[in-house]
């Protein structure tokens, strides 16, 4: 039984603690485009981070065009000297369902004739393109996208398309729920939810989750006040009452969302709300309910029908019954397609006079754009590095998708059979280009047209190239290429046409492409002095293979270490001699002196001696 207080303890506290993960805040990036600083802003104290290392493009003051976007001073622009797409490339975004955001700015010191209008994609897919006219309506000043992010990066690009230079005041990622706005088995992945609008109905002024006090959870969505749907048509009604059901899972609406209601009238008891919309598109439909009016009492007392365009989309609603309850949240949603260019939602009352509505959420379901292979798109960036592509090019996102926006120079094919577009033609003649080209150009496998003539290309034709299985055309006439033919190049059998001529390559022919000349191939190899070995170039002499090239070579470079190592050594031995030389002359005057004075010494030892004997013989001394 002691035991009973403890386990009950433990228990308690890992459900809470399993609350706490499960409830733990979502990820969230907020970037002030062009700021050096990271920025706060009143009056939630937002956090936005510094611009850095994300893209290209040139900062500068911003001037906001609209009261609802952030209360930041910069902002980034592209112009059309960055080339025609420019993307922001954000690392290290965890796994999940995200709501990306981004506001439009207006350059605060230079003179636009016209406002900019461009195209934004994401991961590729185009999700809007900006109207003329958007800096007048606060609902334009950004686009917003529900999208699945599953590879650890963002890519956001914006693309030029001939009027004005992209000018960009911010960037949000906000983390949703992965079930957040599911709408059906057609719901998956591969799917992206663009806002195409969000109202609050009866609300007077433009509103944002966190104004709302709404879960962080919801991606703190905006939205726009509605008054009216037409005058004389409804009237506003709102409430001090809590609401119940409203802040849940996955979606999470702010509780104060459904405080405030349009309702129609006895002289026009039905509501009607139409927007425009791009045609032939499918639209996700979200509408929001809550019976707010205290004059209705209990279920049955307020029932309407809800059409799309004129078809039933929902019979016999009873916000109290189908709710459960008076200021209950209740959330319908349909998907339809719009074949015209406008959207209807009406409210067609049954019972009771009155028809009632909180909200409104329209997306438009787009399909994600299958992208590019990726080693094929690491093999361009290789390729852009070694080339030193111009920005103007614009090698930024991926270079098939967005459709309306692929890479200049980059011709691109669908595979319907691994559903990725692959690369099978480069087309670069005549641009400037400089650098030299890349093994890596082999990993664009599916190639069968390469034309980098008229450049400036360095360096050797890498033999790699001969391992583009598909390769049909491969031009690099006119730029600077030197070396030898690589012999793999014999082995494209499907090369029809090489032109090799204008360049500095020397060396033989291989032999495989001699012969196929034979069968109808139009190769061209002039204007090279140094090639020969096939009809039209001069005889080649002895032809040493490689090995043997790097053999002699070898050799000829040991036979030059060993004479200059020679060489040292006698002059070290030369040297040595001389100096032994210089100090024997010095010495030589000394020498000669201790020579004579030794001969002298000698000389009257003798004498001496030769005296003794004398004396001895001639008897004693008379001294004596």
């Amino acid at each position: 039984m002691q035991r009973f207080p403890f386990l009950l303890w433990t228990l308690l506290f890992c459900l809470a603690f399993s609350t706490c993960i499960a409830r733990q805040a979502p990820w969230v990036m907020r970037i002030s485009c062009g700021a050096r600083l990271n920025v706060h802003t009143a009056p939630t104290n937002t956090l936005w981070y510094k611009d850095f290392a994300y893209t290209g493009g040139i900062p500068a003051n911003a001037t906001r065009p609209s009261d609802i976007s952030p209360p930041l001073k910069t902002l980034r622009y592209f112009p059309l000297s960055s080339g025609p797409n420019n993307c922001y490339n954000i690392n290290r975004v965890p796994k999940g369902h995200y709501t990306v955001r981004v506001f439009f700015g207006l350059d605060g010191h230079r003179n636009f004739d016209n406002e900019p209008l461009f195209d934004i994609s994401i991961e590729g897919t185009q999700i809007y393109s900006l109207k003329s006219g958007w800096t007048n309506h606060d609902d334009q000043v950004f686009t917003e996208a529900l999208v699945f992010l599953t590879d650890g990066t963002a890519s956001i690009c914006f693309h030029s398309t001939g009027h004005g230079d992209p000018a960009i005041l911010s960037i949000e990622i906000l983390q949703m729920e992965d079930r957040a706005y599911y709408f059906g088995p057609a719901w998956v992945q591969g799917i992206i939810l663009r806002t195409a609008a969000r109202l609050s109905c009866g609300n007077g002024k433009p509103t944002f989750d966190v104004d709302y006090r709404g879960d962080h959870w919801g991606g703190d969505r905006f939205w726009s006040p509605i008054k009216t749907f037409g005058q004389g048509s409804d009237l506003a009604r709102s409430t001090e009452s809590g609401i119940k059901k409203a802040s849940n899972a996955p979606n999470y609406y702010p509780e104060a969302l459904y405080k405030t209601a349009l309702v129609s009238t006895d002289t026009q008891p039905d509501l009607a709300y139409t927007m425009d919309v791009d045609p032939n598109r499918n639209y996700s439909i979200w509408l929001h309910f809550a019976e707010i009016d205290s004059s209705v009492t209990a279920a049955g007392k307020r029932v309407f029908d809800i059409l799309i365009n004129g078809v039933v989309a929902f019979e016999d609603v009873d916000i109290v019954k189908m709710s459960g309850d008076r200021y209950t949240a209740l959330v319908l949603n349909t998907t339809v397609t719009v074949s015209g260019r406008t959207l209807t939602i009406g409210l067609r009352p049954k019972e009771g006079s009155h028809a009632i509505i909180n909200a409104i959420e329209v997306f438009e379901i787009l399909t994600s754009e299958s992208k590019t292979l990726l080693e094929e798109v690491r093999a361009l960036q290789s390729l852009k590095s070694a080339l030193s592509l111009p920005l103007r090019f614009g090698w930024n996102g991926d270079p098939c998708v967005p459709q309306e926006h692929p890479w200049n120079g980059a011709d691109c094919h669908f595979d319907k059979t691994s559903s990725k577009w692959f690369i099978d033609g480069l087309s670069l003649d005549n641009q400037g280009l400089r650098g030299f080209l890349p093994n890596d150009i082999s990993r664009l496998r599916h190639l069968q047209n390469i034309n980098l003539s008229d450049n400036s290309i360095r360096g050797a034709v890498p033999p790699s190239i001969g391992t583009i299985p598909g390769l049909v055309v491969l031009d690099l006439s006119y730029n600077s290429f030197n070396g030898s033919i690589p012999e793999s190049l014999g082995q494209l059998t499907a090369l029809r046409r090489l032109n090799l001529n204008g360049n500095s390559l020397s060396g033989r022919v291989p032999a495989a492409l001699g012969g196929r000349l034979l069968h109808g191939a139009s190769f061209n190899f002039t204007d090279n002095a140094g090639l020969c070995g096939i009809p039209g170039l001069r005889t080649c002499g002895p032809h040493l293979s490689a090995g043997e090239k790097i053999g002699i070579a070898f050799g000829t470079s040991v036979g030059f270490l060993l004479m200059v190592i020679c060489s040292m050594c006698w002059w070290k031995r030369r040297q040595n001699i001389l100096r032994a030389q210089q100090i024997a002359e010095r010495g030589a005057p000394y020498a000669k002196a201790r020579t004579q004075l030794s001969h002298d010494i000698q000389m009257t030892r003798h004498y001496s001696h030769g005296n003794a004997r004398t004396a001895a013989e001639n008897g004693p001394s008379l001294l004596s």
